[in-house]
This record gives structure tokens, sequence and C-alpha cells, in this order.
């Protein structure tokens, strides 16, 4: 407990209490975590101004499928994805820098009914860069089509929040 308490309290005087002006990021490479289908650690690599790759790597304790004519455990799986993304900074007119994102990328799962499963996704989303901060904080929705074991559509979802390295 007291653990999660000190890494809770580190996250808010990164985000709040900077050691010196940065900005946050829409270069180099980020970490963090992302909360929903699925849950983990969530990855940032800048290639340039506008596009970004983006990975994340963790579980899902439910199904995502649309539809429901492949049986599944919905048990707990293992999620790999990796996405390349465009981002729009102009599209959000506002002090703060609200791009939106979008792109394509690959998901593969282990467990729960999807075995060694690859999906393609579409990747649709929005991030907050806060001033003076190295953060970012997302909300993306990504549909999913599933084209091994079976072809199925599926819905992935996360907010989730990323620190990036000088």
């Amino acid at each position: 407990m007291l653990k999660k308490n000190l890494l809770i309290a580190a996250f808010f005087m990164i985000l709040f209490f900077p050691d010196k002006q940065v900005n946050a990021q829409d270069h180099g490479f980020g970490l963090g975590f992302m909360i929903g289908e699925p849950t983990g650690l969530s990855a940032k690599l800048w290639t340039s101004r506008q596009n970004a790759f983006d990975f994340g790597l963790g579980w899902s304790i439910g199904g995502d499928r649309i539809s429901d004519h492949y049986r599944i455990s919905y048990g707990s799986r293992i999620h790999f994805h990796m996405d390349y993304l465009w981002h729009s900074f102009s599209a959000i007119r506002s002090s703060e820098r609200f791009p939106l994102f979008y792109g394509i990328g690959g998901r593969l799962n282990s467990g729960g009914g999807y075995d060694n499963s690859f999906g393609i996704r579409g990747v649709f989303g929005i991030a907050w860069l806060p001033h003076s901060t190295p953060l970012d904080v997302f909300l993306e929705v990504v549909p999913v089509l599933q084209l091994i074991r079976s072809s199925e559509f599926g819905l992935d979802a996360a907010l989730g929040a990323r620190f990036y390295f000088q």
C-alpha cells in the first residue's frame, strides 16, 4: 500500500511541479499505462511532428467481440498491439493542445478463447498535451477486424497517460 501511495504522489509531483520548464511531448519516447480493453503498459515513439508508433502490452478480462458467432470463454488474455498514428494539432482550437489522432495497426491476443489470434486495428482518439509537463493523457476507441482464428469485429478502448523521457 505504501508503494502504491508513493507512486501516486510521484506522478502528481511530476505533473504539477516539474523541476524545469518542459512542454508536453510531441516528440521522443513516452511510457505509461492504459486502462480499459486492454489494461496495461502503453508506449509511444514519435517519428516526426505529426506521426508516431504506439505500442501496448496488457491483459484483458472480457470479450471484445461485437457479434457472438464464435464462442469464447471471456477469460483473461494477453494483448499486444502496435499502431502507426497521424496527429492533427489544428483540429481543436484551444489554449491547450488537444490533437486528434488516427491510425492503423495490428493486435495479437492469446488466452481466453483468443489463442494466437491476429486482428487489424483502426485507431481513433484524442490526446491532451498539458503545458509545462512531460506527460500526455489520451482516450482512444479502436475498431478491430479479427482475422485469425476467426473473422469477427471487435472493439478496444482505453484511457491512459504516458511520461516522456528527455
